[in-house]
């Protein structure tokens, strides 16, 4: 009699410990795999759910190695790991998605750049060291503009919005004079993301456009189907595939893009990892975002992307997660929550997808 499992019976080593982490393991425990987190932060969400955790920071190139040694492949739930510990993991065994994604993703001058350069329209940009580069942006680009920092700001934090009137000088002290990018505002219609996932083996398959709503810089709600056309639709899973092939990426990427009145699309960032954007798919794929992620990276076929319901994703923010017991008791609604134990205002606790029958043309 066999000792190993029925099932792919693979370990795979997740970088990071938040909720995305714990919906990778959980997804991943489906198929038989294993996994195993490393984290810095104690008690971090995906710790309750796997078998084994290393709780250290990713500078640390002893835990990283010991890391190494206990799992098969790696993969990562957040754009913000250190380039440098990918590179040292890729240097002894894989790293889906490769660090090539990392290293463009983390940098918004790189990023933008090496999305022209695969002829993918990006909002105009310019590089911003000083209060003299800022105001000589701000002439060529225009106002309304928005001043951002180049590397690890994300729901909405780390940008301002410079307009007629305001001084460059303060709006470079608001992010703390860090080395920025300044774009252009962009009037949109409305936003959508787009995620793509890439096999091993180079197969690519997309999820439905959504279509989402932020405020404060936080995603609130993503819909499918979003109210876009199907050429424009076909359009951004497009941007999708160009930028996977390019990074021979395996794994899922999100694309987040701007829809202009005249139905152009602007890139505005993407996403080397499972996306906010796609918790939908939980509810309302036979294949979900995380399923699919844990398939890629461990080399399995990928599942379908195909939707059995129309789904609005709200995220639950701060206090808003205190209305749980109602969602639970929903007709139509799925819960998920978190596990985080400190609720505190911006923070996601969980999310409730609801669900209604597909809608046909």
């Amino acid at each position: 009699m066999s000792d190993r499992s029925v099932g792919p019976d693979q370990i795979i080593g997740i970088l990071g410990g938040g909720q995305l982490g714990r919906m990778l393991a959980l997804a991943g425990a489906r198929l038989g795999l294993r996994c195993q987190i490393f984290a810095p932060e104690p008690e971090s969400p995906a710790f309750d759910v796997v078998r084994r955790i290393t709780e250290a920071d990713y500078s640390d190139e002893e835990a990283l190695a010991r890391f190494a040694g206990d799992v098969d492949i790696v993969t990562y739930e957040f754009e913000n790991v250190p380039a440098r510990a990918a590179d040292f993991l890729a240097s002894r065994l894989p790293v889906r998605p490769g660090p090539m994604a990392l290293t463009v993703s983390q940098d918004r001058i790189r990023e933008k750049t090496f999305a022209r350069e695969c002829g993918l329209a990006v909002p105009d940009f310019a590089p911003i060291n000083s209060v003299d580069d800022l105001v000589q942006a701000l002439e060529t680009i225009g106002r309304p503009a928005v001043l951002k920092t180049r590397r690890f700001g994300y729901d909405g934090k780390g940008q301002v919005v410079i307009r007629a009137g305001d001084d460059p000088a303060r709006a470079l002290a608001a992010i703390g004079h860090q080395p920025a990018i300044l774009e252009a505002f962009v009037p949109f219609e409305r936003e959508i993301s787009v995620l793509v996932v890439r096999g091993a083996d180079g197969e690519i398959r997309h999820y439905d456009p959504v279509e989402n709503v932020h405020r404060g810089g936080i995603l609130r709600t993503s819909t499918v189907p979003a109210a876009i056309d199907v050429s424009l639709g076909a359009r951004a899973a497009l941007t999708g595939t160009v930028l996977a092939e390019k990074l021979d990426y395996v794994g899922v990427l999100a694309v987040e893009l701007f829809v202009t009145r005249d139905s152009q699309l602007l890139l505005n960032e993407m996403a080397p990892r499972v996306h906010n954007s796609g918790h939908w798919t939980e509810a309302a794929c036979h294949c979900s975002q995380f399923e699919n992620h844990m398939r890629a990276v461990a080399g399995l076929p990928l599942g379908s992307t195909s939707r059995h319901s129309d789904a609005v994703m709200q995220n639950l923010i701060g206090d808003n997660v205190e209305t749980w017991r109602r969602l639970a008791a929903e007709e139509g609604s799925v819960l998920h929550l978190y596990g985080k134990r400190d609720q505190r205002e911006g923070r996601k606790m969980g999310h409730v997808t609801r669900l209604s029958p597909l809608s046909r043309d």
